[in-house]
């Protein structure tokens, strides 16, 4: 034990300098990370984190739910991904909440985010090859980040809609089960026009129950 704690000490007092530009190097890394963390929490931004939200109407009201959430890179499984695609979401605007992702980049962004809903929602689509009896539906998904209204937190945000409600939206607003919600309304008839004008930054899917 004691050849052991000196040849420790012998380490330490031939290599301490190192030693200590290691702990203060490490001490900064966590101080910085600490007040980024601080700072992201007081402006509510939560761009690292990826929500899939499905809206619809039931009855005269609109209803947001979410369908899963997690960090950007657990959906994109790539750093650079997830990092593009933040620094593209600080881009929108309360006008245009739609992420500006380059054309070329726009299938892999939504088809990754297509890949993890199929994934829950795979019983479906084996009971459809089971021939056992299903119900399906068309699906869109666009990929934003609202900043509108009163938007409480900053996300990326994969909204989820059926084709038909997008296409069919009322003349009349509906009810909102909080009042910023409106953001979201106001969301829906940007994309709805968007869908039209440029198909092209959706996915569309088919999901089965």
């Amino acid at each position: 034990m004691g050849e052991i704690l000196e040849s420790l000490l012998s380490y330490l007092a031939d290599n301490w300098p190192e030693l200590l530009w290691i702990v203060i190097a490490a001490s900064v890394a966590s101080y910085l990370a600490g007040r980024r963390s601080l700072t992201q929490w007081r402006r509510r931004d939560f761009l690292g984190r990826l929500n899939v939200s499905l809206t619809y109407l039931e009855g005269e009201t609109l209803r947001i739910r979410t369908i899963l959430e997690t960090d950007a890179e657990e959906i994109f499984l790539n750093a650079s991904a997830s990092t593009a695609i933040v620094q593209m979401a600080k881009k929108t605007t309360a006008e245009n909440p739609l992420i500006p992702i380059p054309p070329e980049d726009r299938w892999f962004y939504l088809n990754s985010i297509l890949n993890e809903i199929s994934e829950r929602f795979a019983h479906g689509h084996l009971k459809r090859a089971m021939d056992a009896s299903v119900v399906e539906d068309d699906f869109l998904i666009a990929l934003t980040c609202e900043r509108a209204g009163k938007v409480r937190t900053q996300k990326i945000r994969a909204l989820l809609f059926r084709r038909q409600f997008l296409e069919n939206l009322p003349e009349e607003a509906p009810r909102y089960e909080s009042p910023n919600h409106d953001t979201r309304w106001q969301t829906v008839q940007f994309l709805a026009e968007r869908w039209t004008d440029s198909p092209d930054e959706f996915l569309e899917l088919r999901l089965c129950l």
